[in-house]
């Protein structure tokens, strides 16, 4: 599987937005591939984790946010179950638990609640490597600024509206990959 031909066959409308995920996804894999590199114990397949990574915000398709040229209807923060959605039909289920873990440091079914948030009550937190791996590295990069990587005190700033939960959680990710 090409994910720069899956990307595609749903974005070819959308060549703005096309563009945007493409760059946002080819940075956050290749911060992913460096991490693996750079750790070889982790015993990572490295193939699966390029593709993931390009997979994981293919659901922005569907949400409404315009200053990115997404004009779907969906609210932002429900990318990540929709692309999973996509990916299962796709017949890639390994995939779309990336998808649908990579929000924030993950979303446990008590946030969900707690906030009203529009997606299914139920944990969605990233568990194996790889799923914590592209979500670690997915918090560098913004589809808004793509010019920018963020530093570690410029992503844990913005984390702590979400808690100091998700602000120790990255931290914990930071020391054992970086």
């Amino acid at each position: 599987m090409n994910p720069h031909e899956l990307i595609h066959r749903y974005y070819a409308d959308n060549p703005e937005l096309e563009q945007i995920l493409l760059k946002h996804s080819e940075d956050v894999a290749q911060r992913a591939l460096r991490i693996v590199d750079a750790h070889p114990e982790f015993h990572v397949d490295r193939h699966f984790l390029f593709e993931a990574a390009m997979l994981h915000d293919i659901g922005i398709l569907y949400v409404d946010a315009p200053s990115i040229f997404c004009y779907g209807t969906e609210p932002y923060i429900c990318h990540g179950i929709l692309g999973a959605e996509l990916l299962r039909k796709e017949g890639l289920p390994a995939h779309a638990r990336v998808a649908e873990r990579h929000t924030g440091t993950g979303l446990t079914q008590e946030e969900i609640l707690r906030q009203s948030l529009p997606l299914p009550a139920r944990d969605f937190l990233p568990e194996t490597l790889e799923e914590k791996i592209v979500c670690y590295a997915d918090k560098f990069y913004s589809k808004s600024h793509l010019e920018i990587e963020k530093t570690p005190e410029q992503v844990m700033r913005s984390l702590q509206k979400f808690g100091l939960e998700c602000v120790d959680k990255f931290w914990a990710w930071m020391i054992e990959f970086e």
